[in-house]
């Protein structure tokens, strides 16, 4: 079986992509699925919230060829994680004359057989549509948007999916949309209206599950853990094991392609 790779994208930061990446993540493996987990952010958010990684290379060394082999941290048995570090801020500057650079992250997860190993690869992209998202949509099988229920993040939409579609039609005819996840919901009239707004337009696209503000979510990376196994009884921890029901659901159904 081929993974199943999941892009966690938004170019606004403050979304909730390294928390979905970490949860969801997280979450599929306690139910036995292979995951892999990659760090494409060179502030290296998913990296620090699970591990105390200090030194070793990262996902910038192999992109870079400064490594042959993808550099994985084992958590436990079925979830690993490539990591980053403030590296990666450089690997645009020397990529930028790479022959396909686009493919660089594609083509190595071909190579190290990584697409046959695992079940699921999670992408936590940085808050830009620069070369690290460019190669993870390049790479993916699906995008995954969170999105937070305000008026800005919902304007955004335009530029993020005009940015795949591009993606779709030159690189990757795999590439598209295949939730949109609203996060750090509240029972305001702002976020009602917002999300609302968002399923009046877009349908079934965005999913049932919405993440409810919660600062057990902000604290749970102080621990390197998960929201689930930090606080099981909390409101995130809640949100996010509905959210990965829904998330399976989604993915095991076919005609799976959708367009915003």
């Amino acid at each position: 079986m081929k993974s199943r790779i999941i892009a966690v994208a938004n170019h606004k930061g403050g979304v909730g992509k390294t928390t979905t990446t970490s949860s969801l993540g997280s979450i599929l493996a306690s139910k036995g699925y292979k995951v892999l987990l990659v760090d494409l952010d060179a502030q290296a958010n998913l990296t620090t919230s699970l591990a105390s990684f200090s030194d070793g290379a990262t996902i910038y060394e192999a992109m870079t060829g400064k490594v042959e082999t993808l550099p994985i941290v084992i958590l436990h048995d079925y979830l690993h994680l490539i990591p980053a570090s403030l590296t990666l801020a450089m690997a645009d500057v020397e990529l930028s004359s790479a022959i396909a650079r686009e493919r660089i992250l594609s083509d190595l997860l071909i190579k190290s057989k990584a697409v046959e190993t695992y079940d699921f690869i999670l992408f936590d992209c940085p808050p830009s549509l620069g070369l690290m998202t460019l190669n993870a949509f390049t790479a993916s099988t699906d995008i995954l948007i969170p999105l937070v229920a305000e008026v800005l993040p919902f304007k955004g939409l335009t530029m993020i999916n005009d940015f795949i579609k591009m993606v779709h039609a030159r690189l990757n005819p795999q590439a598209h949309v295949s939730g949109i996840l609203i996060t750090r919901w509240e029972a305001s009239n702002l976020s009602k209206g917002i999300e609302n707004n968002l399923r009046q337009a877009l349908g079934d696209i965005v999913f049932r599950t919405k993440i409810r503000k919660n600062v057990r979510l902000a604290e749970a990376p102080l621990e390197n853990a998960n929201i689930v196994d930090y606080d099981p009884r909390s409101n995130g921890a809640k949100d996010y094991l509905s959210f990965a029901e829904e998330f399976l659901e989604r993915m095991h159904q076919e005609g799976k392609g959708a367009e915003l």
